[in-house]
């Protein structure tokens, strides 16, 4: 029986081989001793007895045995060799009691290379054994820039808190993700249940997405595990049954595909100009009539931001009063968001809208169970294939509006007081502070947060002295305040001078028609695997500055006009030529600008700018789930 087994195993062995060959694949095993770092630039620890996960053993220590093993540790001696005579011994010994010696190995860059037990290994491989102990010996190597290294000194830190070896991820910074999806303090040590509750679900959906995986994707599977617990929940998993489970993990399929894109986030710069074919004109392809819903997290009474895109709604009852009805939901909490849109979908909304960062999960999951209905959610630079995303290039009205301080400064000094340290908001304060330098070269922006704690926003830039504030973008009806757009202080009065607009009802209508005419389908590229993010500015109408008709000089007025018309047209951008931050070049080609991806992702402040992006620790608690969702990483911090 036992060399009936070393049969099978022997062609297993083989089949790997040759097919390694056929690619030009290294065939056999790795060698520790030939990829090693040279003496002097790694360290040895040795670990003691450990758990080690059987997938993660690769190769051997030495040279001696690489040769007698295919590279998937199956055997490739002869049958009638000594080699597979021992081999069958294990064999049997594995089936009558079980192989418990511990095997000796040297584990680096979370990869194990047997120096003793290389038949062990290979026959607890081939009857699947999930894990084998052995006195293992790690190999540090000094830390260096490479991605690879430090990754796995993210991995150091993470495993002297847990003790768990059996979970790796591509990219920097998931292993500081995964403590905090599974709801752990950056530096809590795990107990045994933890660690238990953890193998337990980690393993449980391992299994399934390796079933449906069969080594299509290249991400690992810590890479889909974070992804899937962030959108799902890690305790909720652990109450789901085998079969919701494997559901889920096919229904969120895309999302696992979207984490080997390295950009995977498409931006659509302005609304889709495809003519949309003859034969669609006369058939009756399109939608008559939708039902919309949009979600807001405050009202229109008490937040800025919701009363924009109320009049965004309004703006579709306009547009289309047969065709169109419109609902809207209110004063939605993270806590009642699933509640919210599962409402919408019951009351036979065909189209929903999420209006703030911090719904998106919600939104994907809704997405992913409702795949007939459409979510698009307001955020940028945002990664998820089941919804769409929209934002608006506002940096290119802010542009103006620090042109307009800028011009319209005594001192040189401006306030700008932002809200969240979110995507997008950095382009939009280095727009305004670039845009007062092009105008007045010796102009200073201070930047203030209102999402910082602990901190009388207005009362600091009092202290400033400042001559020109830009505040809010705008107010609400049942708010008196001045306080709002570019403001110029007069004493306790507020003398208005421009305000930045959201037209979010020009988008609304764009994809209400998208869809009722049929090419909707014409933005998502089916041999793409990117998610969809709708960013419009000037161009499209969504972004737009108001001047004040009394208050700004006529020459002013007329810059404003001039500087719009060649943003509008594509002529000028305003993150073009040499560009300097606080901390030195970041652009040296007069010729060259920013990419939109560029200015997107942007976390770094002009050199004219006083202040900082402030970390997450200094943050208000309510600003929290915003910037968990589209917070800037400062690199700096």
């Amino acid at each position: 029986m036992a060399l009936s087994d070393y049969t099978k195993a022997y062609k297993l062995g083989k089949k790997n081989y040759q097919y390694r060959m056929l690619h030009g694949e290294l065939p056999t095993l790795e060698v520790l001793d030939d990829i090693i770092p040279t003496k002097g630039t790694f360290s040895e620890v040795p670990l003691g007895l450990v758990q080690i996960p059987i997938d993660q053993i690769v190769g051997t220590k030495t040279g001696g045995r690489s040769n007698a093993f295919a590279a998937n540790f199956m055997p490739i001696l002869r049958e009638t060799s000594e080699f597979a005579r021992k081999w069958a011994q294990l064999s049997t010994s594995h089936e009558e009691e079980g192989i418990r010696e511990p095997i000796k190995a040297f584990e680096y860059m979370n990869r194990f290379y047997v120096q003793e037990g290389n038949k062990r290994v290979s026959v607890m491989k081939y009857y699947g054994v999930v894990s084998v102990p052995g006195e293992v010996t790690r190999i540090i190597p000094n830390r260096t820039n490479d991605k690879e290294n430090k990754i796995y000194y993210e991995f150091l830190d993470f495993y002297e808190l847990t003790k768990i070896n059996y979970i790796w991820f591509s990219e920097e910074g998931n292993f500081k993700k995964l403590l905090e999806a599974v709801g752990k303090g950056p530096d809590e040590v795990w107990n045994d249940d933890e660690r238990l509750e953890f193998s337990s679900i980690y393993r449980r959906f391992m299994a399934e997405y390796n079933a449906e995986d069969k080594g299509k994707l290249s991400v690992t599977v810590g890479d889909a595990f974070l992804a899937f617990i962030k959108l799902y929940g890690y305790k909720e998993i652990d109450q789901m049954t085998t079969k919701e489970l494997k559901e889920l993990v096919e229904k969120s399929w895309e999302e696992f595909s979207l984490l080997e894109e390295d950009v995977d986030v498409e931006l659509k710069m302005d609304p889709n100009t495809e003519k949309k074919p003859l034969i669609n004109m006369l058939l009756p392809f399109g939608i008559s009539s939708l039902k919309v819903a949009f979600i807001y997290e405050k009202t229109p009474g008490s937040s800025a931001w919701t009363y924009a895109h109320e009049l965004g709604r309004l703006h579709l009852d306009q547009t289309f009063p047969e065709e169109v009805s419109t609902v809207f939901y209110d004063n939605v909490t993270l806590d009642t968001i699933d509640e919210r849109i599962e409402e919408a979908i019951t009351d036979g909304c065909d189209i929903i809208f999420t209006t703030t960062p911090s719904f998106v999960q919600a939104s994907v999951k809704a997405a992913i169970a409702n795949p007939n209905v459409r979510i698009l959610n307001c955020s940028v630079n945002t990664s998820h294939r089941y919804i769409r995303t929209y934002y608006a290039r506002m940096h290119e009205a802010k542009f103006l509006m620090g042109a307009i301080a800028g011009a319209m400064s005594e001192h040189n000094r401006l306030a700008y007081i932002a809200d969240y340290p979110i995507y997008g908001s950095i382009a939009n304060i280095n727009a305004f502070a670039l845009g007062a330098k092009m105008i007045n070269p010796r102009a200073e922006v201070y930047l203030e947060w209102t999402a910082k704690k602990d901190i009388d926003v207005m009362e600091s830039v009092l202290e400033k002295q400042v001559d020109c504030i830009s505040g809010k973008d705008m107010v609400i009806p049942e708010e008196a305040s001045r306080f709002f757009g570019i403001y110029h202080l007069e004493g306790d009065t507020a003398r208005n001078l421009a305000m930045p607009l959201w037209h979010w009802g020009k988008f609304y209508e764009q994809m209400i028609r998208t869809i009722m005419d049929g090419t909707w389908k014409y933005d998502d590229d089916p041999t793409s695997k990117k998610a969809i993010n709708y960013w419009w500015g000037m161009s499209a109408g969504v972004v737009d500055v108001v001047c004040s008709k009394n208050n700004l000089p006529i020459g002013t007025k007329r810059l404003v006009d001039l500087l719009k018309e060649t943003i509008s047209t594509g002529k000028f951008n305003p993150f073009s030529g040499i560009l300097y931050s606080q901390g030195g070049i970041v652009q040296d080609d007069p010729a060259k600008s920013l990419t939109p991806e560029e200015i997107v992702t942007m976390d770094w402040l002009a050199e004219n700018v006083i202040g900082s992006i402030p970390k997450e620790e200094e943050l208000k608690e309510q600003s929290k789930p915003v910037v968990s969702q589209q917070g800037i990483e400062n690199k700096k911090g």
